[in-house]
Formats: C-alpha cells, sequence, structure tokens
C-alpha cells in the first residue's frame, strides 16, 4: 500500500462541514462524501480516509489535511491532477506528498492555525456573503489584539466550547492570537493551538467583538477562561468568515 497526504482548499457554503453524514434523508454533501468519490475514480479502491478535523457546516479552508492508503502508488502531480478532474469546483488538490504507514492526517497533528475573516463596512456587500462576517461597526484593532493575548497558554477553554459538548477534557494550548487590519474595512483574527474545541474559535471571536461593542470588559477573558463556563463567554460567531488556514506536523 501506498500512503498519501493532500492539501486541499475548499469553498465550505454548500458543504456540511468534512465528516461523512448520513441521515434518514440520506448522505449530506459533505467536503470527506466528495472527495472520497474523487478518489475511488483515480484509485478504485481507498482505505483509512481521515481528514484533520471536523470542521463544522459552512467553515472553509485554504490549508485542509487528508491522508488514505492506496494500492496504486502514483506520482504525486498525477494524483493532484486526477483527483481535481473529478472534484467539484468548491474543492481543489495543491499538493499531494508520500507519508509513512503510521501517518495520520488528525492525530499526527502538532498544530492548528484559524483565520477569522470580519469587514465593517456599513453596506453589505454580496460579494463577501458567507466568505466574511459583515459587522457593520469600528473596530479598535489594537485593543482587540491587547484583548487575544489572554487566550494565549494552557488553559481549561470549557467556557469556549458549545453547550452540550460531551469532550471531558477541555484543555488547550493556544501558541498565537492576534487581531490586525488587512485593509480598508477588512479585519482577520488569527488563532494557533495544538487543538481547538466544538465552536472554539467563533466563540472567541464572538467574546473579541462583544469586547468591542462593550457588552465584555477589556481585560475579562481570564476571568472567563476560569469560570469554565459558556454562558459568560461572548456569542458564537457565524462559520461564514472562519477557515482552516494551517496544520502542521512534527518532521514533515
Amino acid at each position: 500500500m501506498t500512503h498519501y497526504l493532500l492539501t486541499l482548499c475548499f469553498d465550505g457554503r454548500k458543504f456540511c462541514g468534512y465528516q461523512v453524514q448520513n441521515t434518514t434523508d440520506g448522505e449530506k454533501r459533505t467536503v470527506g462524501g466528495e472527495l472520497k468519490k474523487a478518489l475511488i475514480s483515480v484509485f478504485g479502491t481507498v482505505e483509512n480516509l481521515a481528514g484533520c478535523s471536523r470542521t463544522d457546516s459552512g467553515v472553509h479552508a485554504t490549508g485542509y489535511r487528508a491522508s488514505f492508503s492506496a494500492e496504486k502508488n502514483l506520482d504525486d502531480g498525477v494524483v493532484v491532477r486526477a483527483v481535481n478532474a473529478n472534484l467539484p469546483n468548491d474543492i481543489a488538490i495543491y499538493e499531494c506528498r508520500k507519508v509513512s504507514e503510521k501517518f495520520h492526517a488528525r492525530y499526527s497533528v502538532i498544530s492548528k492555525k484559524y483565520v477569522y475573516k470580519i469587514y465593517t463596512s456599513p453596506v453589505r456587500d454580496p460579494f463577501k456573503n458567507g466568505l466574511y462576517l459583515h459587522f457593520p461597526h469600528k473596530i479598535d484593532a489594537q485593543v482587540l489584539n491587547c484583548a487575544c493575548r489572554d487566550f494565549c497558554g494552557t488553559h481549561d477553554f470549557a467556557s469556549f466550547m458549545a453547550a452540550g459538548s460531551k469532550i471531558k477534557d477541555s484543555a488547550r494550548t493556544v501558541y498565537e492570537a492576534s487581531f490586525y487590519p488587512v485593509c480598508e474595512n477588512e479585519y482577520a483574527f488569527t488563532v494557533t493551538a495544538n487543538g481547538f474545541l466544538y465552536n472554539m474559535v467563533r466563540i472567541m471571536v464572538g467574546t473579541l467583538l462583544e469586547i468591542q461593542t462593550g457588552k465584555i470588559d477589556l481585560h475579562a477573558i481570564p476571568a472567563i477562561i476560569e469560570k469554565k463556563d459558556r454562558s459568560f463567554a461572548g456569542y458564537t460567531a457565524p462559520a461564514d468568515g472562519l477557515y482552516l488556514c494551517e496544520v502542521r506536523y512534527d518532521n514533515l
């Protein structure tokens, strides 16, 4: 068997996330489902197809990773061209490489990086619908960047996890978090960690925006973390502006 690692990007607007989902009404459209169909068209059969993360419905990616095994040993460039020829227009493979038998796209991860995109124009932009969060208010990026520092370090992020989640260990290490202007009326929040809880980035963004509007105090994040209670953090920002942009592995 040959073991492959793919790097792909996708527009998440018409997907119910990455993970294949079967319901009583049939299979929902997912990135993983479309990828599996394309890989079978090229390789005939594939084994151990795994994505690096279970992305939410509507979330995008510019650096998603997926691993799989197949009996065919194809050149990396051939895999990229052949799989792309069988994928829909809202998914694209841009890198393929061989990996060891022990490699796993999800369990071998050492860090992930997300970016959340916001635009603040008073008038909504139809060309940004589903790709940015429209927040028609002034943003003080310097103030919010200061608040971001309180996310960094190893903490129990239970307050930043979706209510009802069954995860028992909610401790995560955030290596970097920052909020900055990109261009006129556009801002970005980036965060890198060893792992993320369900809706964690979106709740971080909602909390920062409520700091901006004065609903939450600028210095409240450490106390919110300490509470370990979802009700103390800000709202869950929409999936629209969220992108998984980088996944890192040791010795890769």
